[in-house]
C-alpha cells in the first residue's frame, strides 16, 4: 500500500516537471528581452545570436541600441558563468565600432569591467575581444582617459606576448591610440614596453608590425624613448626592415621612427660610424617609392636643426641626395627635399654646394602649379640667399627675379612672405636690386603690404625698405598708391611689422616728395605716439621720424626747436614758432591767407618768384652741399645770384646804384661815406621813405585772380639781394672764423645794428612787426622786409645765409624769443699727443656785440650769461 502510494506520488511530480524547450526566435526584440533571464543556458543562446546580428553591419549594432540591449549586456560581461561573459565580451568587441555605443558605455563607467577581462587567468578568446573593444573605445579621448585611468595600459602591455596574433594587433592598435597622450607615453617607458614592441617587429603579420612601426613612430618623439630603442638595438630592426625589399609596405614607417632617431646626436653617431647612414641615403635616392623619398627627406630634415648632424650629412654629401630628389615628378617629395635644403643651408658648406646645384632647380619649382611647392622652393632660397651674395646672384642668373616677384601674388601668405625675403637678400646688391626695380616691384608688393598676415606685412615692408633706394624707385611706389599700406603698417601692434614699416618710412623719406606725401597720410603723428611709447618704440622709428622731420623742417623747427649744421633752410622754409607736441603745423598756404591777428609773426625765407619751377627737392640740394663749401658757392649760389639778377633784383654791374636804393653791404666801402653824411632827422626820413617802398613793391601775401589758379608762396626780393651780396663778399674770405665774424656783422646791420642790453626794452622791434603784419595783411612776413629784429629773427637770418654760402652752423630756439646759432671751429694748435685739438662749440653773438664768438662750455650758465 505505502509502494503503491510512492509510486503514484512520483508519477505525479514527473508530470509536473517541465521539459527543456527550445526556442526559436526571427526578431531582435524577442532575443534582447532574454537577456534578462536568469538561466544561464538561454543568456548564452542570446548572446550568441545578438553577436551574430552585430557582425552582419552598422545597422543592426544601431537597431541593438534602440533596443536596449547595452545596459543589460553590461550586468553580463562579468557573469559568473564563463561562456555568458565570453559571449558578452565578444558582443561589446563588436559593438564598440559604433560611436553612439561608445558614447553610452563611457556614460555607464563600465571600463573597469572591460580592463578586467584582460587578466591573465581568461581565456583567449576574452582578451581578444575585450581588447577589441578597448581598441575601439580608445578612437576618442574620453575613452582614451577611462582607459588609463582604470589601469588597462599594463596589462594591454603584456598581452602584446600573447600567441594569439589577434589579441597582439588589438592590444597594439589600443596602445598606439593611448600613447597620442604625453601622460600615456611616460607610463609605457616605466612599463618598459620597447623590447616587447619591438618583437612585433619579426611579426609575421604586416598589420602588426605597421602598427608597431606607428606606435615607435609616436614615442620616439621623446628623447628618452630614443634612448630606450638605441639602447634595445631597435636600429637594427629598422634597418633590416629598409633592406627587405618584400617589406616595401613598411618603409614609410620604419622611415619615420628612424627621422625621430636622427634627432639624437648619439644615435646620428653611431648609424654614421656603422655606415648605415650612407645606406640610409643611397636608399631615399635610388628608392622608386615617392613616400618613401618623401620620408627620407622629412628624417634629414629633422635631423638638420642640429649642428653637429648638419656637420655629419654634409660629410656624407647629402646635398647630391637632396638635388636629386627635387627632381622627383612627386610634388610631396620636392616639398620635403625643398625643406631639407632649407635646414642644411644653415651650414655654410652646404650653402656653398647648392650655389650651382640646387639653386637652379629650386628657381624652377617656383613656378610649379601647386602653391605648396613654389611656397617649399622659395623658403629654400630665402634661407640660401640670407647673407650670401654668391647665391643671390646665382639666383638671379637663373631667371629668379620674374619667378620670385609672380610668387608674390600667390593665395599662400607663405609662399609670398618667403618670396619676399629673396627679393630683399637680392636686393643688397646694387646691381640685382636695379634688375628687380625693372620688374616692376614696387607694384607687385603692393598686395603683400595690404595683408592682414603679419609675417606677410614684416617680409613686405622689408622688401620695401631694401629696394626704395632711389628716387625713381620711390616715386614708383608713390604713384601706386603703396605709401598709405606702409603708413598703415606703423599703428600694427606686432613689433616686427612696426619696425620694419618704420625702415622702410625711413627709407622712403628721403627725398622732399616722397616724405611730404608721408607727412599727409599722418607717418609723422603716428611715428610720434609710437615714440612716446616706450614698450612700442624702436631704433627705426624715431630714425623714421628724424628723418621725415629733415624734409619738413619748418615742422621740425616748431617741434624740436633745434636745426643741424646738416639742415639746410631752403626756399619755402617758415618759422610758426614753438609748438606743443601733437599740435599740427598748418601749411604755408593756409597760414598766408589767413588774416592778421595778434599771433606771433610767421617768418619766411623765399627767393623763388612766382614764374619759376618749383625748388628742388632735398636730396638734390643736399647733392650739391656734398661737394664741398667751395663747390656749393662758386656753382649753385652764384648761379643763383644770376638768376635773381635776371628776375630784377639788381645785377654785379649796379653796385653803384647800391647806396641810393639802399641794399648797400658792410663791407662796401662807398657804405662808410654814406653813413658819414647821414644825420639826424633826415637819416630817419630816408629809411622810413625806403621801407615804405620796399612795402609797396613787395607781392601781396593773399591771392589774387582766379582761386583755380596755382598758387605760389611770395618771393623776397631783399632776401634775394642778401644772398646776392653774402655770396659776393663772404665767400673769397678762406677763414672761416673771419667768415663768420663778417657773417654776423652784416645779419646785425640788416636787423637793426648792434644793441646794447641796456637799450633792448627800448628797441620797439613789436611795433615794427605789428605794422608789417598790417601793411602786409598777413601774419606771414618775409625775413628780408624785417629792418627791426632781435634774437629769433637774426639767428633765423644767419642760419639761413649761411646755408646758402655752405658756412656750417645750427640754429636753436631758446625761451622768451631767444634764439642763436652755434659754430664748430677746429684748432690750429696741436694736442698734447700730436694732431688737432678737439673741436669747440661757440655761440654767435648778433645783438650785443656782432660777429662775437663765446665758447660753450658749461651750456646752461654760459646761455644765461649770454642771453
Amino acid at each position: 500500500m505505502i509502494d503503491a502510494i510512492g509510486s503514484e506520488l512520483v508519477k505525479e511530480r514527473e508530470l509536473s516537471k517541465f521539459d527543456p524547450l527550445t526556442i526559436e526566435s526571427k526578431k531582435a526584440a524577442t532575443v534582447v528581452l532574454m537577456l534578462h533571464s536568469t538561466e544561464e543556458e538561454i543568456l548564452a543562446k542570446a548572446c550568441e545570436a545578438i553577436y551574430k546580428f552585430a557582425l552582419k553591419g552598422e545597422e543592426n549594432k544601431a537597431t541593438l541600441l534602440e533596443l536596449g540591449a547595452v545596459e543589460p549586456l553590461t550586468k553580463l560581461i562579468t557573469h559568473e558563468d564563463k561562456i555568458v561573459r565570453r559571449n558578452a565580451t565578444m558582443i561589446f568587441g563588436i559593438l564598440a565600432s559604433n560611436s553612439d555605443v561608445r558614447k553610452l558605455l563611457r556614460e555607464l563607467e563600465v571600463m573597469s569591467s572591460v580592463v578586467a577581462q584582460l587578466a591573465p587567468k581568461e581565456e583567449v578568446i576574452i582578451h581578444e575581444f575585450a581588447s577589441l573593444c578597448l581598441a575601439n573605445m580608445s578612437v576618442e579621448y574620453t575613452g582614451k582617459v577611462q582607459i588609463f585611468e582604470h589601469g588597462g595600459l599594463e596589462p594591454l602591455v603584456r598581452l602584446l606576448s600573447s600567441p594569439d596574433p589577434d589579441v597582439k594587433k588589438n592590444s597594439i592598435e589600443c596602445i598606439y591610440n593611448l600613447v597620442q597622450d604625453f601622460q600615456c607615453r611616460i607610463t609605457l617607458q616605466e612599463l618598459n614596453a620597447m623590447p616587447v614592441i619591438l618583437e612585433l617587429l619579426k611579426s609575421e603579420y604586416p598589420i602588426i608590425q605597421l602598427l608597431a612601426l606607428k606606435t615607435l613612430g609616436v614615442i620616439t618623439n621623446d628623447k628618452e624613448a630614443r634612448v630606450m630603442l638605441r639602447d634595445s638595438q631597435g636600429l637594427d630592426h629598422l634597418l633590416k626592415i629598409l633592406e627587405a625589399k618584400e617589406l616595401n609596405d613598411l618603409h614609410v614607417e620604419a622611415l619615420s621612427v628612424i627621422a625621430n632617431c636622427l634627432e639624437d646626436m648619439d644615435t646620428m653617431m653611431l648609424i654614421q660610424q656603422t655606415g648605415s647612414l650612407k645606406k640610409l641615403l643611397s636608399f631615399a635616392e635610388n628608392s622608386a617609392i615617392p613616400d618613401v623619398q618623401k620620408n627620407a627627406a622629412k628624417a634629414i630634415t629633422k635631423a638638420a636643426y642640429d649642428a653637429e648632424n648638419r656637420k655629419l650629412f654634409h660629410e656624407q654629401e647629402v646635398e647630391k641626395c637632396l638635388v636629386t630628389l627635387l627632381g622627383s615628378e612627386n610634388d610631396g617629395t620636392k616639398i620635403a627635399a625643398s625643406q631639407a635644403i632649407s635646414a642644411m643651408s644653415e651650414n655654410s658648406g652646404s650653402k656653398d654646394f647648392f650655389n650651382n646645384q640646387g639653386i637652379p632647380q629650386l628657381v624652377q619649382l617656383l613656378k610649379s602649379d601647386n602653391e605648396e611647392v613654389s611656397e617649399a622652393a622659395a623658403l629654400a632660397l630665402a634661407n640660401l640667399t640670407t647673407c650670401n651674395s654668391i647665391n643671390a646672384k646665382a639666383a638671379a642668373k637663373a631667371d629668379g627675379i620674374d619667378a620670385l616677384i609672380n610668387v608674390l601674388s600667390s593665395k599662400r601668405d607663405g609662399a609670398v612672405a618667403n618670396a619676399a625675403t629673396v627679393l630683399t637678400n637680392m636686393a643688397m646688391q646694387e646691381p640685382l636690386r636695379a634688375s628687380i626695380q625693372s620688374h616692376d616691384i614696387m607694384h607687385a608688393i603692393i598686395g603683400p603690404l595690404h595683408s592682414a598676415n603679419t609675417v606677410m606685412q614684416s617680409k613686405a615692408a622689408l622688401t620695401v625698405a631694401a629696394t626704395a633706394c632711389d628716387v625713381e624707385a620711390r616715386t614708383e611706389l608713390r604713384n601706386a598708391g603703396g605709401l598709405e599700406p606702409l603708413v598703415d603698417l606703423l599703428r600694427s601692434k606686432n613689433e616686427e611689422v612696426r619696425k620694419h614699416a618704420s625702415w622702410a618710412v625711413m627709407v622712403c623719406a628721403s627725398d622732399e616728395l616722397t616724405a611730404t606725401e608721408l607727412c599727409k597720410l599722418g607717418a609723422l603723428e603716428i611715428l610720434d605716439e609710437v615714440n612716446l611709447s616706450v614698450s612700442r618704440k624702436n631704433k627705426f622709428s624715431e630714425a623714421a621720424y628724424n628723418k621725415l622731420l629733415n624734409n619738413n623742417l619748418p615742422l621740425k623747427y616748431s617741434q624740436t626747436g633745434y636745426l643741424s649744421s646738416g639742415n639746410i633752410i631752403s626756399d619755402g622754409f617758415y618759422d610758426y614758432g614753438r609748438i606743443n607736441p601733437g599740435t599740427k603745423l598748418l601749411p604755408l598756404k593756409e597760414l598766408c591767407l589767413q588774416e592778421p591777428s595778434d599771433l606771433r609773426a610767421v617768418l619766411l625765407i623765399n627767393t623763388k618768384p612766382p614764374d619759376v619751377s618749383p625748388p628742388l627737392s632735398m636730396e638734390e640740394k643736399s647733392s650739391d652741399i656734398a661737394y664741398g663749401r667751395s663747390m656749393s658757392s662758386s656753382s649753385s649760389l652764384r648761379r643763383s645770384s644770376r638768376e635773381k639778377t635776371s628776375a630784377g633784383f639788381g645785377s654785379p654791374t649796379e653796385e653803384k646804384s647800391e647806396s641810393t636804393s639802399g641794399r648797400n653791404t658792410v663791407l662796401s666801402k662807398s657804405a662808410g661815406k654814406e653813413k658819414g653824411s647821414r644825420k639826424g632827422r633826415g637819416k630817419k626820413e630816408e629809411e622810413k621813405v625806403k621801407e615804405e617802398e620796399e612795402l609797396s613793391t613787395a607781392p601781396k601775401l593773399v591771392g589774387e585772380g582766379s582761386p583755380d589758379k596755382e598758387w605760389y608762396p611770395p618771393c623776397d626780393p631783399n632776401f634775394c639781394m642778401y644772398v646776392y651780396e653774402v655770396t659776393k663778399s663772404i665767400l673769397p674770405i678762406t677763414n672761416i672764423k673771419e667768415q663768420i665774424e663778417v657773417l654776423a656783422k652784416y645779419v646785425a646791420e640788416k636787423m637793426g645794428g648792434k644793441i646794447s642790453k641796456e637799450k633792448l626794452p627800448d628797441f620797439s622791434w613789436e611795433l615794427h612787426i605789428s605794422e608789417l603784419k598790417f601793411q602786409l595783411k598777413s601774419n606771414v612776413i618775409p625775413i628780408g622786409l624785417i629792418k627791426k629784429g632781435i634774437f629769433y629773427h637774426r639767428a633765423l637770418l644767419f642760419k639761413a645765409l649761411a646755408d646758402r654760402i655752405g658756412l656750417g652752423c645750427s640754429l636753436v630756439r631758446g625761451e622768451y624769443g631767444r634764439a642763436w646759432n652755434e659754430v664748430t671751429l677746429m684748432h690750429e694748435r696741436k694736442g698734447l699727443l700730436g694732431g688737432l685739438s678737439p673741436p669747440d662749440v661757440y655761440i654767435v653773438d648778433l645783438m650785443f656785440h656782432p660777429g662775437g664768438l663765446m665758447k660753450l662750455r658749461s651750456r646752461d650758465a654760459d646761455l644765461y650769461r649770454f642771453l
